[in-house]
């Protein structure tokens, strides 16, 4: 992601230099954040198309035969992994793992700011799922609920949550310098908590399958967001010490 910015940050300085012989230094990040803002808002758009479609036929159609074709499966071995994976998407098992993250990220990269990202992910799609909730209103389905539920349907908060949290710390995984095959293992177990995490709420009969959809799609724009944001105040600290050792070094030289 910091090669894509970078690379179009330099797109941006080049198209500033040619039209203007005088420029902010700070423009090129001011556009290059536009940009950014013009993708989430795309991402937003499909949300919203989404969302308007929840009393379509089509729609409803979709839902149910999904929902019948996967609680039609029910097992006792299942319902046991799907109880286990929706607790582990849920606010205990996000501050367990989320512990865990911070311990790793302490012992082995001495560092906190991976930490206050990762908050900050969360912070921002948990509110906007409870605002998004409460304006859109939407029921649960009327099926039999296998675990207890006291919000409402759309989007779901846990595949929200789930694509937020474990979407970000696969972004983070990517970017730590580890073997390829660790990276492999840990993205792999990434994904696949989020898909359970998302089909475990049908399986439960608590969300439609729209309802998954929906918050996946809310959780994925929140994570592109904040990648970009954080790779771009990044790239800006870095350009501005060069800056000002270049600054430095001429002022040391006269």
């Amino acid at each position: 992601m910091q090669k894509e910015l970078l690379s179009l940050l330099k797109g941006v300085k080049k198209f500033l230099a040619n039209q203007f012989q005088k420029y902010d230094a700070k423009l090129p990040y001011i556009l290059t954040t536009i940009v950014t803002l013009i993708i989430v808002a795309g991402g937003i758009r499909i949300f919203i198309e989404l969302t308007e479609s929840l009393q379509t036929d089509f729609l409803g159609k979709f839902d149910q035969t999904i929902s019948n074709a996967i609680t039609n499966i029910r097992t006792p071995l299942l319902t046991k992994y799907f109880v286990f994976v929706t607790n582990l998407g849920d606010v205990w098992g996000y501050v367990t793992v989320f512990i865990l993250c911070t311990i790793l990220f302490y012992f082995f990269l001495k560092s906190w700011k991976y930490v206050g990202q990762i908050v900050l992910v969360m912070i921002l799609s948990m509110g906007s799922n409870l605002l998004l909730k409460t304006s859109i209103n939407r029921a649960r389905p009327a099926v039999e609920h296998l675990v207890t539920v006291k919000t409402l349907s759309y989007p779901s908060g846990h595949a929200t949550m789930a694509m937020a949290f474990y979407g970000f710390l696969i972004y983070l995984i990517f970017t730590l310098k580890m073997s390829k095959f660790l990276k492999f293992c840990l993205i792999s177990v990434m994904i696949l908590l989020i898909g359970s995490i998302g089909l475990s709420r049908i399986y439960l009969g608590v969300h439609y399958p729209s309802d998954i959809v929906g918050g996946f799609i809310a959780g994925f724009i929140w994570v592109m967001f904040c990648i970009m944001i954080f790779n771009l105040i990044k790239i800006f600290r870095r350009d501005r010490e060069v800056q000002e050792q270049n600054a430095e070094t001429a002022k040391n030289s006269q």
